[in-house]
């Protein structure tokens, strides 16, 4: 299983929490299985705490490194077939 796409497809600041932004990752992920390809298209819900001041990229990033560890944490816990 590889992922093929990453990108912030939602976000915004948390309600109560200063400092923690929300949001949506879409993660688009390939597989096969014996000769037959498959994708995967995920929305990955997220949040990260940011410093004020950052930017808008640095945000996405933030948000798109918490949804790949989620994403290498599922693969890690499918076992060895995940790793092709």
């Amino acid at each position: 299983m590889q992922l093929i796409d990453i990108t912030v497809r939602d976000k915004q600041a948390h309600p109560r929490l200063a400092g923690r932004m929300t949001g949506h990752v879409r993660a688009v992920l390939q597989e096969t299985i014996g000769t037959q390809e498959q994708t995967h298209e995920l929305a990955i819900p997220v949040w990260a705490d940011i410093p004020d001041g950052t930017s808008d990229a640095d945000i996405d990033m933030a948000l798109m490194l918490k949804a790949a560890d989620i994403i290498a944490r599922l693969k890690a816990n499918l076992g060895p077939s995940a790793s092709t």
